[in-house]
């Protein structure tokens, strides 16, 4: 159990992120919602995870060895990741202007195994009032680069009730570039400290939304 969970949650002794690359693949969407006063309620993720993880999930999970996950076994790979995703701040990057912004660890996740592929569910909000002014940033990224999460199409990073006066933009960085514009931060002392660096903000995708101020 705690092998096949160990993945999604980043468990691994990996080595530097310099060196490492992805073992787990999904493709993911997140929602954000805005409240009538202008501000950001909350993040609706949803994370559909590749074929070949998943079955190395309904393998090791699989109690009654039915070959499905029924929903004791499926709330038991929620509470697996919830528990140890939370050391990663479940792979969110929140920054308002530059900020690092606290976000509330989701009281709970739902797990779902559709199509022979396992799907994570989860909503969490920003620890306190976080307006829609200046620039915000809204990312997911796995700092220890184990798991690749995935925004096949823009639209799967999208905003609920976006005032008027902001923007929303989809922003890709480019490895290759990122990794020139940054090169004097990426010391080896850097790369041996996957835990306390901003790899993850420098090479994520992003949703940028852009408030003027009377927006």
């Amino acid at each position: 159990m705690a092998t096949a969970m160990g993945a999604v949650a980043v468990l691994s002794a990996a080595s530097a992120p310099a060196l490492a690359h992805p073992h787990v693949f999904a493709e993911a969407r997140l929602d954000i919602t805005v409240s009538e006063d202008s501000k950001v309620e909350a993040l609706r993720h949803v994370w559909r995870f590749d074929d070949l993880f998943s079955s190395t999930v309904l393998v090791e999970f699989d109690q009654n060895q039915d070959l499905e996950l029924d929903a004791d076994e499926l709330k038991e790979v929620a509470n697996v990741v919830h528990e140890s995703l939370a050391e990663f701040d479940y792979f969110q990057i929140v920054t308002a202007d530059g900020r690092d912004v606290a976000m509330q660890p989701p009281e709970k996740l739902i797990a779902d195994f559709t199509d022979q592929q396992l799907i994570i569910l989860f909503e969490s909000r920003p620890k306190e009032p976080l307006e829609l002014e200046g620039k915000l940033d809204f990312g997911v990224y796995d700092p220890t680069f184990y798991t690749a999460i995935d925004f096949t199409e823009d639209s799967y990073m999208a905003v609920e009730n976006l005032p008027q006066g902001c923007s929303r933009e989809v922003i890709r960085p480019d490895p290759d570039e990122a990794i020139a514009q940054n090169q004097q931060t990426l010391t080896d002392a850097f790369f041996n400290e996957p835990g306390g660096n901003n790899l993850s903000k420098i090479f994520a995708t992003k949703l940028e939304i852009q408030c003027s101020a009377n927006g």
